[in-house]
C-alpha cells in the first residue's frame, strides 16, 4: 500500500476531536468566516488564520483582539503588522492578505519562549519495523525575532528540546514531559490512522503554554525528516531516516550514502 498523504487540517482535526482523550489537547477550529473570527476573537482574544491545505507556516496570520483600544483589532501577516476598528474592516482586510483558498480559525495558544523568541516542538512519529507506532524524534524550533510562525522555511532556528524547555522545568518535570509528548504522539499517530489507514509516518507541532500544557497544533502527514540532521545527537536523523527507507519513503539504493553522511 503506498504512504497515504492527508493535506487537509481541518479533517485531520476533526479526526483528533473525535477521539476522548485528544480532544482536550486541540485549540477549538473552525472554517474562516467573519461570524467564526468574531466569536473565537471574543472567546480567546488571539487567534491564527491559516490555510487548510497550507505548509510550511505559508499564509499563516496572528490575529488579536484588544478590548478598550481606538484600534482594537490587530493583525500580523508575515512582518507586516495593522490595526483595525472593527471586526468587518479586520475580515475585508484578511481578505486582501490572505493567499487564495479556504482557511481556517484556530484558537491562538501563546507559546513558551526562549529568550524571548517563540518556540514550539516538533514530534516525529513512524512505524517502525514492527509496523507499531514509535515516536522517533523531537526537535524545537524557535521563531525569527520578527515572525508569528516557527518553521525553519520562514526562518525559525532548530534547537535540542532539552535546551527550550529545560529555562522553564527541572529535569525530572522534563523526562516527565519527554515521555508525555512521546505517548501523545503514537496516540495521535493511531486515531489517525483509524481513519486513514495508509499512513506511516506523521509530524506533529506541539504548542506548549505557560501551564506546560500540550497543545496539538497541527499534524503533517509529509513531515521533513531532515530537520533532525540540525541536531548534535546524529542518531536520532539516523533512526528517522532508516525507518522511512523501511517502509518506503526512500529509496534503499540512496539510503547508505545518506546514512553515511549522517554519521559524520
Amino acid at each position: 500500500m503506498p504512504i497515504q498523504r492527508v493535506v487537509s487540517k481541518l479533517a485531520k482535526t476533526r479526526v483528533l476531536l473525535a477521539d476522548p482523550e485528544l480532544r482536550p489537547f486541540v485549540p477549538q477550529t473552525l472554517p474562516f468566516s467573519p461570524s467564526s473570527l468574531e466569536d473565537m476573537l471574543g472567546r480567546f482574544g488571539m487567534v491564527y488564520v491559516k490555510p487548510v491545505n497550507g505548509t510550511f507556516g505559508q499564509g499563516v496570520i496572528r490575529v488579536e483582539r484588544r478590548a478598550g483600544r481606538r484600534y482594537p483589532y490587530r493583525y500580523q501577516s508575515g512582518v507586516r503588522t495593522d490595526r483595525c476598528s472593527s471586526v468587518g474592516v479586520l475580515y475585508r482586510k484578511l481578505l486582501r492578505v490572505k493567499k487564495p483558498g479556504s482557511y481556517l480559525v484556530q484558537q491562538g495558544i501563546e507559546l513558551l519562549k526562549y529568550r524571548k523568541r517563540r518556540f514550539d516542538i516538533r514530534v516525529m512519529v513512524q512505524q517502525n519495523p514492527n509496523s507499531a507506532w514509535e515516536t522517533t524524534g523531537m526537535i524545537g524550533r524557535v521563531a525569527h525575532p520578527r515572525r508569528i510562525v516557527t518553521n525553519y522555511h520562514n526562518g525559525g532556528t532548530p534547537m535540542p528540546v532539552d535546551r527550550l524547555l529545560g529555562v522553564h522545568m527541572n529535569r525530572r518535570q522534563l523526562d516527565e514531559f519527554l515521555g508525555k509528548l512521546a505517548a501523545m504522539g503514537t496516540s495521535v499517530a493511531s486515531a489517525l490512522q483509524r481513519k486513514y489507514p495508509g499512513l506511516k509516518e506523521i509530524g506533529i507541532d506541539i504548542a506548549v503554554d505557560d501551564r506546560f500544557v500540550p497543545w496539538i497544533l497541527e499534524v503533517n502527514t509529509k513531515p521533513d525528516p531532515y530537520i533532525f540532521r540540525k541536531l548534535p545527537d546524529r542518531s536520532v536523523f539516523r533512526k528517522v531516516y532508516r525507518y522511512a527507507v523501511l517502509y518506503g519513503r526512500f529509496r534503499k539504493r540512496t539510503a547508505r550514502r545518506t546514512l553515511r553522511r549522517a554519521a559524520v
